[in-house]
């Protein structure tokens, strides 16, 4: 099978400090990868860079059979790799509902009607609250709306950045057990977080970050099974 996104050699960075160091990643399709390390170690970065966002320096990003590095966001979001950002990032002064057809300004506008049923099916508390405006929502509700924004877009890769960040207990439980939902759905997501353990459960396989520079990468249970690995860049 083809890989869904292939990752050769990136690097990348802000002004004059390099902040990805050769990056090697790939995900078929259909599959949950875990992209997992410290704060620092160039996750976001990475994200940010496939999305367009920051400049490759080096390096390329295939998605799909398209290369797209250095492509301007817009291309990236029309060809389904959409991201969800750390930080929820919704609009908060205009509704649950203006901020989901947002989702689909770029991408999948024509069906829109018909991708707002299935997110407000997957999301029912954000049916239940479409006129309200997203900046008086909960935490919780917000990276709700956050994911249903993106699965708006129709995405062939979802990118989530550190979705169970400031979340209670009990919604990080219904955070993952959402994003495996997705996941059995035929979805590909690409799970940036913090949280180890819960995100090796549901994974598929893993790659660790440290210093801009990928560690280790092999299924959940090969990383789980190496008291070094887990020590070293884990710490569990």
């Amino acid at each position: 099978m083809s890989d869904l996104l292939t990752i050769e050699g990136l690097r990348a960075g802000y002004g004059a400090v390099e902040v990805l160091r050769g990056v090697d990643l790939h995900m078929a399709p259909g599959e949950l990868v875990a992209l997992l390390g410290s704060n620092g170690a160039g996750k976001t970065t990475l994200n940010s860079v496939v999305s367009g966002l920051v400049p490759t320096w080096a390096g390329r990003v295939v998605f799909d059979g398209q290369d797209l590095t250095g492509a301007h966001y817009r291309r990236v979001v029309q060809a389904g790799l959409i991201q969800v950002p750390e930080g929820r990032k919704v609009f908060p002064n205009l509704s649950v509902l203006e901020n989901l057809e947002l989702g689909a300004f770029t991408r999948a506008r024509a069906r829109r009607a018909e991708n707002l049923l299935r997110v407000f099916d997957t999301f029912p508390r954000l049916r239940e609250r479409q006129s309200q405006l997203a900046g008086t929502m909960s935490g919780g509700e917000q990276q709700m709306l956050a994911i249903g924004r993106g699965l708006m877009a129709e995405p062939k890769l979802l990118i989530l950045d550190e979705p169970s960040l400031g979340l209670s207990p009990l919604l990080v439980e219904e955070m993952f057990a959402l994003i495996a939902q997705l996941r059995a759905g035929g979805l590909a997501v690409l799970l940036v977080e913090q949280n180890v353990g819960q995100s090796l459960e549901i994974a598929d396989r893993a790659y660790v970050m440290e210093n801009g520079s990928i560690r280790f990468s092999g299924t959940s249970a090969e990383l789980l099974a190496s008291d070094t690995l887990r020590q070293a860049y884990l710490g569990v």
